[in-house]
């Protein structure tokens, strides 16, 4: 198993999620983020005690920006050869199987990840064992 190369600590600055103002009062607002647009808005005009929005000061560090909590970075892989890429980086990023990658093919990725060292993050995806079938 490969040994992540980072050494420095990941640490968000903030891990609740943006809500979007009023998601809780009308049932037509998702609580997915927008930004306040109205002329009277007390969260745009940023008042004490309303919602927090967004800006660039919550973002992570540099170096530990994409990184995943194990240590790696995601690369998505649709098939063997695009894991062969991965052989000299093995330490930084992890690989992680499409979504629309079949089950034969997830075992022959799983299979030559193992050989080269690479971290899969979803192996045990869709692999189904003998007694199902």
């Amino acid at each position: 198993m490969a040994v992540p190369l980072l050494s420095k600590k990941i640490i968000k600055k903030r891990v609740k999620k943006f809500k979007r103002p009023h998601h809780d009062r009308y049932i037509g607002l998702k609580p997915s983020w927008r930004r306040p647009k109205g002329i009277d808005s007390r969260v745009r005009r940023k008042f004490k005690g309303c919602v927090l929005m967004p800006n660039i000061g919550y973002g992570s560090d540099k170096k530990t920006r994409h990184y995943l909590p194990n240590g790696f970075k995601k690369f998505v892989v649709h098939n063997v050869q695009e894991l062969e890429v991965l052989m000299m980086h093995n330490r930084r990023y992890c690989a992680e199987i499409a979504h629309d990658v079949s089950t034969k093919k997830r075992k022959e990725i799983v299979e030559r990840a193992a050989q080269l060292d690479i971290v899969v993050t979803n192996k045990l995806a869709r692999l189904r064992s003998q007694e199902d079938e």
